[in-house]
Formats: C-alpha cells, structure tokens, sequence
C-alpha cells in the first residue's frame, strides 16, 4: 500500500489553471519534497489533500483510503502543518497538544504517553511545559509537527514548514523531519528552497500546474546541483 497516490487531479480558479492533470505516487515510509516555485499550485494541491477544496477532476488515496468515496478513514490518516502557524499561544506546548488529542478522542494516560512520545521526537519534551508564546519560531514549528503526530497517522503533510526561520533552524526540522520515515511515516514537504531536499529524497517538481519531473533527487540530478537543475526545468537562467 502506497502512503499518497494522486491521479488526473485538475482544479481550475475560473479561467485559471492552479493543478491541471497531475499525478504522483509516494510509497509508504517515503520523503518526499514537492518543489516548486510561488504560485507553482503546492498550496492548491495541499487543499485538496486535506479535502479543503474537492475537485471533479482526478483521484486521492491516502494510505489506501479514497478521498472521496471514505474521507472520514482517509482524512483521520493525515497529520497537518499548514504554513501559518496555529498554535495558542497563550497554552503551554503541553496544553497545545492535550487539546488537540482530545479533539481525536484521545484522553486520558493514552493521551499523556503520546504526548511525551511526540515531544520526545521533536526534542522538545524539556520545553513541554513552556507558554508557546515564549518559543522560537524554530521550537514553535516542532511544537506543532508534534501536534500533527498525536494520532499516530500513516501520512504527514507539511507546506512551507520552514517559512520564517533562519537556516539552523530550518536544517534541524528538516532533519527532524525525515528521522520520522524511519518508523514508517510518509511525508510529503512542499517547498521553494532546494537545499532542504536530500539527495535520496522522492522529488516532485511542479510548476504552471504541472508535474514536470518525478524522481529520486540524486538520479534526477546526476552531477548537476539540484538547485541548478531546478532553475533548467522551469525555464529560469541560473
């Protein structure tokens, strides 16, 4: 069973095409970073991913489950971090998490055992009982991959997770980040900045709608920088 399949996927605003006849497959246990520049439709795809948006046009699996015909199975199989930050500030990252679980229906000594599981992934058990207001961006991002993984789901969907944060903190969470396919997790990451792609991460390249390279980076790349490489496909001078 694949983590993430998308086929034929279109969405039209108007006149204007944001997605037009993409398809992918990441495998289950896959890093995968959806490249792209502003505008290239990352958001508009994530979306319809989360059933945001819904769309005639094409099919979403999601660990197995349609996202149309079962979104119930489909969507309680995604872990979210959106590119604006959601967090309360006003509750410690303990509390944050707590409400979250409960909002899963998960409560009690369930709730506090995942909740110390996932701040222990993000390493960020020692700051728990710390008001999120007095986070750095960096430890407010883990905060809220964190927050994601509480209901231990097989598909976990960031966009533009390092928005904001200065190139330590962005190495970090992406590092982060991929430790989690290890136990199984798939991860899809959308971004505009290439030096958060590893070079035996699952690469998508998507500009004007369309998927224009699909690949493990370092095969895709050969002896070409990735970012040098990403600049040919999508028509712009290095």
């Amino acid at each position: 069973m694949n983590g993430i399949e998308v086929a034929n996927l279109g969405y039209a605003y108007g006149a204007k095409r944001a997605l037009d006849d993409v398809s992918f497959t990441v495998k289950t246990g896959q890093f995968c970073a959806l490249l792209g520049p502003n505008g290239a439709g990352k958001s508009t795809l994530f979306n319809l991913l989360t059933r945001l948006f819904t769309s005639p046009e094409g099919r979403i699996r999601i660990a197995g489950h349609d996202l149309a015909t079962g979104p119930r199975a489909a969507l309680a199989n995604l872990g979210i971090v959106f590119q604006q930050s959601t967090l309360d500030l006003d509750l410690t990252v303990r509390q944050n998490l707590s409400y979250f679980a409960s909002l899963h229906g998960i409560s009690g000594r369930d709730a506090a055992q995942r909740i110390e599981a996932c701040l222990r992934k993000l390493d960020m058990l020692a700051r728990a009982d710390e008001k999120a207001r007095s986070l750095n961006g960096g430890h407010r991002r883990r905060a809220e991959i964190a927050r994601a993984l509480i209901h231990d789901p097989a598909v976990l969907l960031l966009d533009e997770p390092t928005v904001g944060l200065d190139a330590a903190a962005r190495a970090s969470i992406t590092g982060h980040v991929h430790d989690l396919t290890s136990d199984g997790t798939t991860v899809l990451w959308a971004t505009h900045l290439t030096d958060e792609v590893a070079p035996d991460d699952q690469l998508i390249v998507l500009h004007n709608a369309r998927v224009l390279a699909d690949g493990i980076c370092q095969d895709m790349c050969g002896d070409t920088p990735l970012q040098e490489r990403f600049l040919e496909l999508t028509g712009a001078s290095v």
